[in-house]
Order: structure tokens, then C-alpha cells, then sequence
């Protein structure tokens, strides 16, 4: 049967409609910046949710993982007074690390910032050479320099009529040596995150601030850090993530030791999944670390976001 003229108008300007919407959702940028990223976050998401899956599948599995035990992992843990000490201890280094971190690249991206163009590049360099190297060829490094019989820094004491320093072998110089390490090994990346920003801030902030008279630390305190704040929170949630998560540094360096003064989670989910056998109880731990994270991530970037409606 023949469609009366006036149903068949309706269903062009219809599909007229729903063309030209289709061409105007299209024409925008953040539909195409979607869809020209899809791939990449397909891929992602396939990376990440898989292994998460599986680490939360097998820790709820017996010790054998022919059992469900359902939270009776994370129950065992909680339960017992050595396994909240490593989480005083992650949490420890994570913030020692981080806070020294965050204040020694201030500094030094400063201090760059104000030398000539040419002299810029050439402290760049060398001053990354640290977060360069493989962390594992530099814990070595760092490993011999605190070696009790060959220490170079011991020599140095010697030489200065101090007494020798059994660096990993002391549970306070053996944290005071994981945190010393991590600062070294991280301060850089905390520079040039903050040069990149010294450099975004316009001069005539700085010029007006100094025609009504501000002193440095005005200047710092009322232009620079207010326009450098973004970018100072979201390098602290990125390195608050990897000293929390870190397991190389800590395992080239002490192992743990002594007597566990040193243990993080990292380490600590390795030697009970790998060297004990036990995959269940050391993807328990490792979940351990997720909710912590989250907690401090969303808070930082919730910050963010309010300063950035603000604006």
C-alpha cells in the first residue's frame, strides 16, 4: 500500500533531523577527541581490569586456591599488629619521600628557572641524570655507598672523626636511607614538573607584584604558588602513588631489613606470594594499598577540581 505524501514528508524531515544532529555531534571536538582516543582506552581498560579482576578473584581463595574464603584474607591481616607495622611504614616513606620531594624540586626549579637560557639546559641535564638511570643500576650505586666495610660516606666520617654508621643494618638509618634514596631518585621529576610551570606563569604578575612593593616570599606565596597549585597537586598524587606502590628501590636496598624495619607492602606481597607460595594472601595485600590510594587521589583531585571551578 502507497505511503500518503504527507507520512512520507514527515519521515524526510525525520531523518533530515537526526542527520543533521548526527553531523553536528560529529562536527564537536570533544566528539572526535572520544573517538580518536577509543582505542586507547580500550586498551587500557582491557590491560587494567583483566589483572585487577584476577587479584581480587584469587584473594579471596584459600592458600592452596581450591576454596573460597571470601574476606577471610584481608581478615587475617588486619588482625594481626605486624602487618599494620608495614602499613605505618608505607605510609611513612610515602610521605617523608613525597613532602621532601615536593620541597627540594621547588627549590631547584627556582633556581634553574633564574639561570641564563644557556646554563637552563645544562642543570636540566644534569640535575636528571638521577630519575633517568634504571632505579635498580642506581640502588646498587646507592647499595655500596652504605656498604658498612667499603662506604664511601663512612670514610668521609671517618676522616671526620665520627664514628661509622651501619646504614641498613639500624632500623632508623635503614628507613633514614629508603627515604634518602627515594628523594634523591624522585626530586627531579618534581622540578621539571615544576619548571614546566614557573614557566607558564606570566612575568607581568611578577612585575606588578614587585611595582607594589611585594618581597620574594610575597611573590612566591601570592603569584607563584597560586598559579603553580594545579600542577604541584596532581606530581604529589602521582608520586604519593608510586613511593606507595615502590618495590624495587626497597627490595635492592634492604630487602625489608632488618628485622622487617624496612618492609612496605610491595615487598611484603612479594616475599608472601612469590617466596612463600601463598597468591592469595599477597594479592590481599596488595589490594590493601587500593582503597588507601583512592581515598588520597580523590581528595588531591577533588582539590583540583574546585580550584578549577574557582577560576
Amino acid at each position: 500500500m502507497p505511503h500518503h505524501p504527507i507520512e512520507v514528508r514527515a519521515d524526510a524531515q525525520v531523518r533530515q533531523r537526526r542527520a543533521g544532529g548526527l553531523h553536528r555531534l560529529m562536527g564537536r571536538k570533544s566528539t572526535i577527541a572520544f573517538l580518536m582516543t577509543l582505542p586507547l582506552i580500550t586498551l587500557l581498560v582491557a590491560l587494567v581490569a583483566y589483572p585487577t579482576g584476577y587479584a581480587i578473584h584469587i584473594s579471596m581463595l584459600d592458600r592452596h586456591m581450591t576454596r573460597f574464603v571470601g574476606l577471610g584474607n584481608f581478615a587475617y591481616l588486619v588482625s594481626h599488629d605486624w602487618f599494620w607495622r608495614v602499613v605505618y611504614q608505607t605510609s611513612l616513606f610515602a610521605v617523608a619521600a613525597v613532602a621532601l620531594k615536593a620541597i627540594i624540586g621547588f627549590v631547584l626549579a627556582h633556581l634553574v628557572h633564574n639561570l641564563p637560557t644557556r646554563g637552563q639546559r645544562k642543570w636540566r641535564g644534569m640535575l636528571l641524570v638521577p630519575w633517568v638511570i634504571p632505579p635498580a643500576m642506581s640502588v646498587l650505586a646507592w647499595r655500596l655507598l652504605f656498604d658498612p666495610s667499603f662506604s664511601a660516606l663512612n670514610w668521609i666520617l671517618d676522616h671526620l672523626g665520627m664514628d661509622r654508621i651501619f646504614w641498613v643494618g639500624e632500623t632508623g638509618w635503614a628507613r633514614f636511607s629508603v627515604i634518602l634514596v627515594t628523594v634523591w631518585f624522585g626530586a627531579p621529576f618534581f622540578m621539571v614538573m615544576y619548571l614546566a610551570s614557573l614557566k607558564s606563569v606570566p612575568e607581568e604578575l611578577y612585575e606588578a607584584a614587585s611595582i607594589d612593593g611585594a618581597t620574594w616570599w610575597q611573590r612566591t606565596r601570592y603569584v607563584t604558588l597560586p598559579m603553580m597549585r594545579n600542577v604541584i597537586a596532581i606530581t604529589i598524587m602521582f608520586s604519593l602513588i608510586g613511593s606507595f606502590a615502590g618495590f624495587t628501590l626497597v627490595a635492592v636496598l634492604t630487602n625489608g631489613g632488618p628485622l622487617g624495619g624496612t618492609q612496605v607492602l610491595g615487598t611484603l606481597s612479594f616475599l608472601i606470594a612469590i617466596m612463600n607460595g601463598n597468591l592469595p594472601m599477597g594479592a590481599a595485600v596488595s589490594l590493601f594499598m587500593v582503597p588507601i590510594l583512592a581515598v588520597a587521589a580523590t581528595l588531591i583531585l577533588r582539590g583540583v577540581a574546585k580550584r578549577g571551578s574557582e577560576a
